[in-house]
């Protein structure tokens, strides 16, 4: 599998119209996860996973709470998920993966980042099947052996195992994601995760180059602005320097 994964690239939140973005991603996702799994974190190991990664992001408790509570109330917005894929910049493969209250409303914005920047928006599968989709786990610890170990008893499907510089990262497909939490938190104490999500990795990389490089940022920035935008995944390999 290699280490072609990036944790997700929100945004450092060096403002406060930022930091209102981070914390709406995460308030729809904790809403929605809550929503369709049960508003208990110990019973929702999805909503447990979201939640430690917003706080790991700094966002404030209260705005966990709140999303947790209106899914309690069952009232609020009816989001559903929309994704959408094409090419960007320098023809790198993006997949924009979205909650949506109005699906023709984000279409419309979407295809809008595409078009305003030279991109072709293609249709369902058009390159979704050049991105591995797993769920990603990478912790602290040196015995990858006893970690597969503990999946394997758990009978998890694991793609791969890394070991690096006292890092362990654990790739599974994304619909084993909830069985290898559990498996990983049941066998291991206090685990930390500096890592559990789930991601479109890249089976290839395109280089973007040039000109294409301020116009896949742009392209990058519109889709990011998007209020209902909640990941983008690309197999773009821009130069060190304008990561």
């Amino acid at each position: 599998m290699g280490r072609a994964y990036q944790n997700r690239k929100e945004s450092m939140a060096k403002t406060a119209a930022a930091k209102t973005k981070v914390y709406s991603k995460y308030g729809r996702e904790i809403y929605m996860a809550a929503k369709s799994g049960g508003t208990d974190p110990d019973g929702n190991l999805s909503l447990r996973g979201l939640i430690d990664r917003a706080k790991k992001d700094q966002v404030p408790s209260h705005v966990i709470e709140k999303a947790i509570d209106k899914a309690k109330g069952g009232a609020g917005e009816d989001y559903s998920a929309a994704r959408y894929e094409g090419y960007g910049p320098g023809n790198c493969m993006v997949i924009v993966d979205c909650l949506t209250d109005n699906p023709n409303r984000t279409f419309g914005d979407v295809r809008l980042a595409f078009t305003k920047t030279k991109c072709k928006i293609g249709t369902p599968g058009t390159v979704s099947h050049m991105f591995d989709h797993c769920a990603i786990f990478a912790f602290k610890g040196e015995d990858e052996e006893t970690v597969l170990e503990a999946l394997m008893d758990a009978d998890v499907d694991v793609t791969d195992i890394e070991n690096e510089d006292g890092l362990i990262t654990v790739f599974t497909p994304n619909t084993e994601y909830a069985k290898a939490r559990q498996a990983l938190t049941d066998a291991f104490e206090g685990i930390d995760f500096d890592a559990d999500e789930i991601q479109f990795l890249p089976k290839t990389t395109t280089p973007v180059e040039g000109d294409d490089v301020p116009l896949f940022e742009k392209f990058y920035d519109m889709l990011n602005d998007l209020d209902d935008v909640q990941n983008i995944f690309h197999n773009a390999e821009l130069p060190e320097q304008a990561e």
